[in-house]
């Protein structure tokens, strides 16, 4: 791992592999503003996918009257927003236990809050602003088929009930027996499940729709302008000059939203945020799942790691079609050389594989035959970021002024980014700490000290001693 972490992550691959949602590609996808690149800029935003997107959208949205130029090294939202399943599923039980031990019990459920609320913050947005984007709002189940898992399911929940409290919609848990499962969520062979609040949505939609918001408030956007790289001003300016290859662009503040490819701007990250490549598949249902298609969206675990799965909803393109991502963690050496790898021109024939087959393999005789057309509709890749203490990173960088930094979301941007990019706006505009604290956690804040962990991979996934605990000491 140490290895993997090592390597230098790159700018963003030319010609990546087209995900299910990019095709059609929006109008947006290879906008400038502007035919030349300015020369000079209030705020400048590098990457615009959700993170990006909400920050320009969020600062432009305030009365000061700045201006904001984001740069994107491909076309819009070409990243991992672009290339996400389309889940908003927050999943809190996963790393509760952790949270509490690690942070406490106040910083845990500021933790699990911010997820829940995010979920519902983006699909309020999109209900208000009226951005097209297949919101659906409902449930999602968790199949179990580790008993390791089942059992830290429940320490997990009983936590989150009792420091959040029973009535806190963020801890509305439904278990089921592998029996019950079946029955309502078609799944076979499971040791059982557990439902919860979720959601879906094309992210790729939502984030077009957002920075179309942006462009009406004044938001210079320009694609297919890779930051090459970055240096403070010269002659005791200010700010941070931009290079890229259509000339260079001089920022009074400099915000990195580029996640996985954070180190390539600022080589002191390098191993700090570590670069996966996930990988998604788009199939057509068999003719066992429902034709009003599946009610809800799905995570499959097993001892090690998950599948998520996301039917597309009616009313949708290609409405029933079953998304499903993951699979690494099957692979050799648990997908060790996904760590590192910007490469998203491409997927790994073994994962790819992998998640063409567990569709059935998951439902079982529930599936029925495959569609004449074929099981597989479409499969791709994207880059995600993830940091050595699980958490994303946040806030100003360490000795730089006027640089900032929200990158390594651990594949939860969805239900982290939105509401992250409200508070960097916070932080970097300094506003209320005493306000920011009530919500934001701690752990999130950009630190030296943080910096300096080792990276080890992929927290949560595994059954530690602490998560099989007996739930009357928690």
């Amino acid at each position: 791992m140490e290895k993997r972490a090592s390597i230098p992550p790159g700018l963003p691959r030319p010609n990546p592999t087209v995900s299910y949602w990019q095709d059609p590609p929006s109008q947006l996808a290879n906008h400038r503003t502007t035919p030349d690149l300015p020369k000079t800029t209030d705020i400048l935003v590098v990457g615009s996918g959700i993170t990006g997107s909400s920050l320009a959208y969020n600062i432009l949205n305030r009365p000061s009257s700045h201006s904001v130029l984001l740069l994107e090294a491909r076309t819009a939202c070409s990243g991992a927003t672009g290339r996400n399943g389309g889940h908003t599923k927050c999943a809190s039980y996963r790393d509760i236990l952790d949270n509490v031990r690690d942070l406490g019990e106040e910083e845990a459920a500021k933790i699990t809050r911010l997820q829940y609320n995010t979920m519902r913050a983006i699909h309020a947005f999109a209900r208000e602003h009226g951005i097209q984007c297949d919101s659906l709002q409902g449930d999602t189940v968790d199949v179990f088929y580790d008993q390791g898992q089942v059992e830290k399911a429940r320490n997990a929940v009983a936590k989150i009930k009792r420091i959040l409290g029973e009535k806190d919609p963020a801890a509305r848990y439904i278990f089921y027996s592998a029996e019950e499962t079946e029955k309502k969520f078609l799944a076979q062979g499971s040791l059982g499940s557990l439902q919860y609040e979720a959601g879906s949505l094309s992210a790729y939609k939502f984030v077009t729709g957002v920075l179309d918001l942006a462009l009406k408030k004044g938001l210079n956007l320009q694609t297919e302008t890779p930051a090459l790289k970055i240096a403070r001003n010269e002659d005791c300016q200010k700010g941070w000059t931009v290079y890229t290859p259509r000339g260079e662009v001089k920022a009074k503040k400099l915000l990195l939203a580029t996640n996985g490819y954070t180190a390539h701007l600022y080589p002191t990250l390098q191993g700090v945020i570590v670069p996966l490549r996930g990988h998604m598949t788009a199939q057509r249902p068999g003719s066992g799942i429902p034709k009003e298609g599946l009610g809800g969206t799905y995570s499959f675990i097993y001892d090690s790691n998950y599948e998520y799965m996301i039917p597309r909803p009616p009313g949708s393109k290609f409405a029933g079609d079953i998304l499903i991502g993951g699979g690494a963690a099957r692979a050799p050496n648990e997908g060790l050389f996904e760590w590192g790898e910007t490469d998203d021109t491409t997927t790994d024939d073994f994962i790819r594989s992998y998640l063409e087959d567990c569709t059935k393999k998951y439902f079982g005789t529930n599936w029925g035959e495959d569609d004449p057309e074929g099981r597989l509709r479409k499969a791709w890749t994207g880059v995600m970021g993830f940091s050595a203490d699980g958490f994303p990173l946040v806030g100003q960088v360490p000795g730089e002024e006027d640089l900032y930094v929200a990158a390594s979301f651990q594949g939860n941007g969805m239900v982290l980014c939105f509401e992250i990019a409200r508070a960097l706006v916070a932080i970097m505009n300094e506003g209320d700490e005493k306000e920011l604290n009530k919500w934001f956690p701690k752990a999130f804040r950009m630190t030296s000290e943080r910096t300096k962990h080792k990276f080890q991979g992929k927290l949560h996934s595994k059954v530690s001693p602490m998560d099989l605990e007996l739930k009357s000491q928690g």
